[in-house]
């Protein structure tokens, strides 16, 4: 299937690894160029060079935090590829710890970089975006599910799907779509960290890829071509929702 994705720029945010490179990964195979963006400067480069160097991307060191990084990104877009239809929000997963035992310090740095952060980034590429742009925020099953020992997600992404719900009713009459995605348990760096603080981390990979019904991990080259569609004109009647990319390990609707 051709996605319509040939030339159409879209901004990564946290993409330097993991399912936001994976993503960029995707939009590029398909014809796309990518702006990707992390804190890491070498991560950074290292993601432009795998993605075919500046023909196909360009880098950006930024931190969703500093309330200038959406307009960086977006004129980065503007200046290198002459366009800007899209863009994946994604950052990196708050501290571990249970809801009751994290510190008001803790709770405040998460709100800034998981809710603040992404909410003003999508709010401020939503206002640039001509019609038929799309936003996918990255978000976690723990928005309609908790997960022992991430009480900072299991707070805060439940209501950070709902701006993004609220956002998408408020721009959907210009023709821009803003979605939220639900990656359950990846291959990703941040999985296997989660997996080693366990004690035993193979014991904790064989437990949670049997929690699964399709009984495995999922591979971060299925999230991103899952989100290349979403952010796709292909997907130009999605809007305002939730999709799992989960293996179908939610037991809700």
């Amino acid at each position: 299937m051709d996605l319509g994705l040939a030339d159409r720029v879209y901004v990564l945010t946290g993409a330097s690894r993991g399912l936001g490179f994976a993503t960029a990964e995707a939009l590029v195979a398909d014809g796309a160029k990518v702006v990707v963006s992390s804190r890491d400067k070498k991560r950074v480069a290292e993601a432009v060079d795998s993605l075919g160097g500046g023909e196909n991307a360009v880098g950006v060191i930024a931190d969703l935090t500093d309330p200038q990084t959406p307009r960086l990104l977006i004129d980065t877009a503007s200046e290198q590829f002459g366009r800007f239809d899209g863009a994946l929000i994604s950052v990196g997963g708050p501290t571990p710890g249970r809801a009751a035992a994290l510190s008001d310090e803790q709770w405040r740095d998460a709100f800034e970089t998981v809710f603040l952060g992404s909410v003003r980034a999508a709010r401020m590429f939503a206002a640039a975006l001509p019609e038929s742009g799309a936003i996918a925020l990255v978000l976690s099953t723990t928005v309609k599910t908790p997960m022992t020992n991430l009480g900072l997600s299991n707070g805060l992404r439940p209501g950070l799907a709902m701006a993004a719900k609220d956002m998408a009713d408020e721009y959907a009459p210009r023709g821009v779509r803003i979605v939220s995605l639900l990656p359950g348990r990846f291959l990703t760096d941040r999985n296997l960290e989660l997996f080693e603080a366990s004690g035993d981390a193979s014991a904790a990979a064989a437990e949670a890829a049997g929690s699964i019904p399709l009984r495995r991990l999922g591979e971060p080259a299925e999230f991103g071509r899952a989100a290349a569609f979403v952010l796709s004109p292909t997907a130009s009647y999605i809007t305002g929702t939730t999709i799992a990319i989960d293996g179908g390990v939610l037991r809700t609707l």
